[in-house]
């Protein structure tokens, strides 16, 4: 059983993207298009089929509500209404194995530890970094695209 649950962006947020088209707190343009390229939704955290499914890409703050200052960035859902991720223990199976960087962050949003994993050593790392009392929570990331995915929390 793990220790840690990973978590998505919220509905609210999701649906708002999807009813005004503008990425939230920056009012900037979201783009919608048929998946060109792999794209996982921040919110149902499932990969969204590539040539079938229209994704929509916006602006977001991985930090807005954990800590100060923003850090935008780059991120994906589906261009429908799918269900949110249900918060489980462990690394999500579409991620697991790929290449990923766990960000551990402290208290006042300071950069504790990343760690680069491949080779399905996800789970055993983020395992390790979430036993350290000065780590709060983790942001994961794709190592290769560098763009926030989710975090993970204690259970």
């Amino acid at each position: 059983m793990s220790s840690f649950h990973a978590v998505a962006i919220p509905t609210e947020l999701a649906d708002s993207v999807r009813v005004t088209m503008k990425s939230p707190k920056y009012g900037f343009p979201a783009h919608k298009e048929v998946a060109a390229g792999r794209a996982p939704c921040r919110h149902c955290l499932e990969i969204i089929r590539l040539h079938e499914e229209e994704v929509i890409l916006f602006t977001m703050d991985a930090f807005h509500g954990l800590d100060v200052p923003p850090s935008p960035g780059p991120v994906y859902i589906h261009a429908k209404e799918c269900a949110r991720y249900v918060e489980q223990g462990g690394i999500p199976e579409p991620y697991r194995g790929r290449l990923l960087t766990l960000e551990a962050f402290g208290a006042d949003r300071k950069l504790i530890a990343e760690v680069r994993a491949a080779n399905s050593v996800e789970e055993s790392i983020a395992e390790e970094l979430l036993k350290r009392s000065d780590v709060k929570y983790i942001q994961v990331r794709s190592t290769e695209a560098g763009c926030y995915l989710f975090r993970l929390e204690r259970n």
